[in-house]
């Protein structure tokens, strides 16, 4: 097996530096003194989706646009849309009316032209609102395109974390990401879960992904488990249980087949590999 860590990759220099120079300005904005951070995703939206039209006010006042049009132009505006979360019974409105714009512009953003496949852009605006998005975000936070929240402020993430495409983090009841925990490809982090018998009974509880923790592809770790220090959740494992340090856990629901071979002697089980994470199998 071949060790191929990243490349290195370098923009031409006047794009970088196009680049560095809108997001410094939006960091400007967003950090001034009484800072409207609805009108500023506003304005920012506006540019991405249509760069012709400087005056979104006059835009939508246009009588001569359509009502499709003036609907598409509206939406760009945060007060004028609403997120699912907003309609949760546990949602606190005032904690979520902050981050929600940036949530819109971070979410948008990914369906623009500008973003697509564009991955240094789309990783450095993201690095930059995610600090103001998250109750805590280390450094070196590296996310890919298309990554969803519930509330965003109930993330705590640590330092040189890896988010890839498309997943779910679900942070309803909170989520702590250690530092150097990495999430595949369409996998589902949840903090919340429904009773069987009534879907309004909801039990929060939260999830927690310790330090180099690795989800990997399409896995779903349900609310409340703690996957330990170096453990790992395989493809498509659906872990409802606790994950013990170093364990490499597959399966639905996950189980415990192989420890990594990199793991100290404390973490070693006195037992064989277990089957059902943390327990003896059964004779």
């Amino acid at each position: 097996m071949a060790f191929l860590p990243l490349r290195s990759v370098s923009l031409p220099a006047a794009a970088d530096a196009s680049y560095e120079a809108w997001l410094d300005e939006l960091d400007g904005q967003l950090d001034a003194p009484g800072a409207d951070w609805p009108a500023v995703v506003r304005q920012v939206l506006l540019g991405l989706y249509h760069p012709e039209l400087p005056d979104w006010e006059a835009a939508v006042a246009d009588p001569r646009r359509s009502r499709a049009a003036r609907a598409a132009l509206l939406a760009l505006d945060p007060r004028n849309i609403t997120l699912e979360p907003e309609y949760y019974a546990d949602v606190d409105p005032v904690r979520f009316a902050r981050v929600k714009p940036l949530l819109w512009l971070w979410y948008s953003f990914d369906r623009a032209p500008l973003a697509g496949q564009n991955v240094a852009l789309g990783v450095a605006l993201r690095r930059r609102l995610a600090p103001r998005i998250f109750a805590r975000c280390g450094r070196n936070f590296k996310c890919f395109q298309h990554v969803e929240f519930s509330y965003g402020y109930n993330m705590d993430v640590g330092d040189d974390v890896v988010i890839h495409r498309h997943v779910l983090l679900d942070d309803r009841g909170g989520l702590t990401l250690g530092d150097r925990v990495s999430v595949s490809d369409y996998a589902n982090i949840y903090s919340h879960t429904h009773s069987i018998v009534d879907q309004r009974d909801v039990t929060n509880a939260r999830t927690v992904l310790e330090d180099d923790t690795r989800i990997t592809y399409h896995a779903t770790v349900l609310a409340g488990v703690r996957v330990g220090r170096n453990g790992m959740v395989g493809a498509n494992a659906v872990a409802t249980k606790n994950v013990r340090p170093y364990h490499v856990n597959v399966g639905i629901p996950a189980k415990s087949v192989r420890v990594k071979p990199n793991a100290p002697a404390e973490t070693l089980p006195t037992d064989l590999v277990s089957r059902n994470d943390g327990e003896p199998e059964p004779t």
